[in-house]
């Protein structure tokens, strides 16, 4: 599932052909939308809101998409072959003068009304790239259920909308715990609300979640996906096991030596095996 960063680029990259823009063509290619005639509206904006999309539209519409783990927009030029995936993947087409963008696999396909779009965003936290944003009510709502998993707690689009796996992962680290360790045990969230939007901001116009600094390949990341190889800053092992709740438990990484806390299975730091610091 794409990280709030990564939505805030997709969200540039369909302004660039459809804000201000009329609808030439126009397809919502599933049942509940199937019959909906938006060719010759014009796109008033396109709005990234943690990981949503909201397309507004003259008249008072909102097409609301959400990438989910397999969705993907593509924008091809005018004239450009459309190789996003086979024909059958397409769910949204939204074409202007400019180019057209299509939605490949989208799991949520949305036509609301502009006013009503509260039904499906109003239940998100604060928004970490969004002109909103609110540190102090996003440490409010990390904080309370004291007792929750801050993993968990970080993968709720409740508490911070825009945080997936990797970011959850790396601010774990980054606050020196596990996954598994209660939120209450956390000495400064504040700190780490700000932590979180210190690194979605800084990656928002540049692939790859990068929150060691390091631009290289293979060193953007601390901790994450770096299960059985040296954590970046000490040489342990990085460890892996799942976390959350299933069926939308996700991968957790994290250093045996660098992160205080509970851990699976009784692995903690000072484990050995493939913990063994290097």
């Amino acid at each position: 599932m794409p990280e709030g960063d990564s939505v805030f680029r997709v969200a540039a990259r369909l302004r660039a052909v459809l804000a201000g823009q009329v609808l030439t063509a126009a397809e919502l290619r599933v049942p509940a939308h199937a019959t909906a005639v938006l060719a010759g509206r014009r796109v008033l904006e396109v709005v990234p809101r943690g990981k949503h999309l909201l397309t507004r539209l003259e008249g008072g519409l909102t097409l609301h998409t959400h990438l989910r783990m397999d969705g993907r927009w593509a924008v091809f030029a005018p004239g450009e072959r459309w190789t996003g995936g086979p024909p059958a993947q397409i769910r949204v087409v939204l074409g202007t003068g400019l180019g057209t963008a299509v939605g490949y696999r989208m799991p949520v396909v949305e036509l609301l009304r502009t006013a009503d779009e509260r039904r499906a965003v109003g239940h998100l936290g604060p928004d970490l790239l969004g002109p909103d944003w609110d540190r102090a009510e996003a440490v409010r709502r990390l904080g309370a259920d004291p007792g929750r998993p801050l993993g968990e707690a970080l993968l709720d689009q409740r508490n911070l909308a825009g945080i997936g796996n990797v970011y959850a992962n790396e601010l774990c680290y980054l606050a020196g715990v596990t996954p598994w360790t209660p939120v209450g045990e956390l000495p400064d969230l504040d700190r780490l609300a700000a932590r979180a939007h210190q690194l979605l901001d800084a990656n928002r116009l540049r692939p790859g979640h990068i929150t060691t600094g390091d631009t290289r390949r293979g060193r953007g990341h601390w901790v994450y996906g770096r299960a059985g190889r040296p954590c970046a800053r000490c040489g342990t092992l990085v460890l892996t096991a799942q976390h959350g709740t299933p069926p939308q438990d996700r991968p957790a990484y994290w250093c045996p030596y660098c992160q205080r806390g509970p851990a699976p299975q009784g692995r903690g730091p000072g484990s050995h095996g493939h913990g063994a610091r290097r």
